[in-house]
């Protein structure tokens, strides 16, 4: 058949329709009536506005009230006075490796794996985190799902495989599959793409490359000793200058940037010496590399790992390293701001063998160190600002973690003031009566 030649006046009424359907696509979500903690500052604003959301965007705040867009389909929220927040984001989690044991994560099917990630994932966004920075494991195809619509959960900014040396940090092989043959086959955890064991920097090139390849947001590195990891002290610096200045050009070549695991002063200093932008963790490093972290602008991701009741213990060890770690956090959260560090928050939640459910104590926790209003303002805007360092990498493009016009609508309705009262985050099925995530509303207590 022939392909038919529209007559203008056709043409014409075709376009209108088109146009007359995509305006009636649009949704809008009108909030009115709450008091804002813009994820900028440490209060929320004393007088009440009223927010506009059309598709997945803040179009308007204003204290007058909003037009919303003919023919938009409206769903009205009258927040009486409650706060809106923007979304609560995780900078150092692990959707993969949160639901299961350590024993799971070296052994079990990656159907398994994917199953109880979803659980997760779903479970962190009711418990109000609309973003979540993973910090290694095999999260692409969750990701995807998430992205689809095809089930509930946060965005996820992957950097995929952690990227370890033999005997690192993500080198989880027993002892008899050592040493490794040319012709041996990857072990379970790198074939399920959960580490990647690289040694040189013509391998570290190749598997940064392939991170990139598989949708890294950003590359990590494991460049010093780890708690849960059986074979190195915490004190090991791992990888060489060169090694670490490999991954940072190959990330840099795709406009991104990489992030190190490491505790001790010597991991630090060499990382950032090779050009890396954030530190994961650094609980033990010396007050002369605070100071060059805040010289050079690095980021540092930091956890409130303490020895208290929502620590997940460790055993062996591990324990024995956990403790070490547990002793030099109050250290490093002073150091941090007598110097004005970029903190970031994350929780670093591993094989805890629920949905990660202590999240949100672990974000009240810092408290020991900030006001309610300084917490927010850590797990939001500035969380928010370490996401837009993945450049040309972030797929989202405009602002996370804040409320203003141009925002993307991830947000929060809260019973209460948080930044008066933190410990409101630590009940969010009951203080969280709306959950809001690009512009989608996931939870809604007032109009169920």
């Amino acid at each position: 058949m022939k392909n038919k030649i529209l007559k203008p006046a056709s043409a014409l009424i075709i376009a209108c329709a088109m146009v007359t359907q995509a305006i009636a696509s649009e949704t809008a979500v009108l909030i009115n009536n709450v008091h804002v903690f813009d994820g900028k500052s440490s209060k929320r604003a004393e007088k009440t506005v009223n927010v506009l959301i059309v598709d997945h965007v803040i179009q308007s705040i204003s204290a007058a009230a909003l037009p919303v867009p003919e023919n938009a389909s409206l769903t009205l929220i009258d927040g009486e006075g409650r706060t809106l927040m923007p979304g609560l984001i995780d900078a150092h989690w692990h959707m993969m490796l949160v639901g299961q044991s350590l024993t799971d994560a070296m052994t079990s099917e990656v159907g398994y794996t994917n199953l109880r990630a979803a659980q997760v994932a779903e479970a962190t966004l009711m418990r109000g985190f609309t973003s979540v920075r993973d910090m290694g494991g095999p999260v692409r195809g969750l990701r995807r799902a998430i992205e689809e619509g095809q089930y509930p959960g946060p965005r996820i900014f992957p950097s995929g495989a952690m990227i370890s040396q033999t005997g690192g940090h993500g080198d989880f092989r027993l002892p008899h599959e050592i040493p490794r043959a040319p012709n041996d086959p990857l072990s379970h955890t790198e074939q399920t793409r959960t580490a990647a064991i690289a040694d040189g920097s013509n391998e570290v090139l190749r598997r940064v490359r392939e991170q990139l390849m598989l949708g890294a947001t950003q590359v990590k590195l494991m460049a010093g000793g780890g708690v849960t990891s059986v074979y190195d002290p915490l004190d090991a610096t791992q990888y060489t200058p060169e090694e670490i200045r490999t991954a940072v050009v190959a990330a840099e070549n795709w406009g991104t940037y990489v992030t190190v695991h490491a505790y001790t002063s010597h991991a630090v200093k060499m990382s950032i010496e090779a050009g890396v932008k954030a530190i994961e963790h650094g609980q033990l490093v010396d007050e002369d590399t605070v100071k060059l972290m805040a010289a050079k602008g690095i980021w540092w991701s930091l956890q409130p790992f303490l020895d208290n009741e929502i620590a997940n213990k460790q055993k062996g060890p591990s324990r024995v390293k956990q403790l070490m770690v547990a002793a030099g956090t109050d250290r490093a959260y002073a150091l941090a701001r007598k110097h004005n560090v970029k903190v970031a928050f994350g929780t670093d939640i591993l094989f805890s063998g629920d949905n990660g459910e202590v999240q949100n104590a672990r974000l009240a926790s810092l408290e020991r160190w900030y006001s309610p209003g300084e917490v927010l303002q850590i797990a939001t805007g500035n969380n928010g600002a370490l996401l837009a360092l993945t450049g040309e990498r972030n797929p989202y493009k405009k602002p996370l973690g804040v409320i203003e016009e141009g925002a993307l609508a991830d947000l929060l309705l809260v019973e209460g003031d948080p930044t008066a009262d933190l410990a409101l985050i630590k009940d969010p099925a009951k203080n969280f009566v709306v959950i809001i995530k690009n512009g989608q509303i996931y939870k809604n207590l007032l109009n169920p």
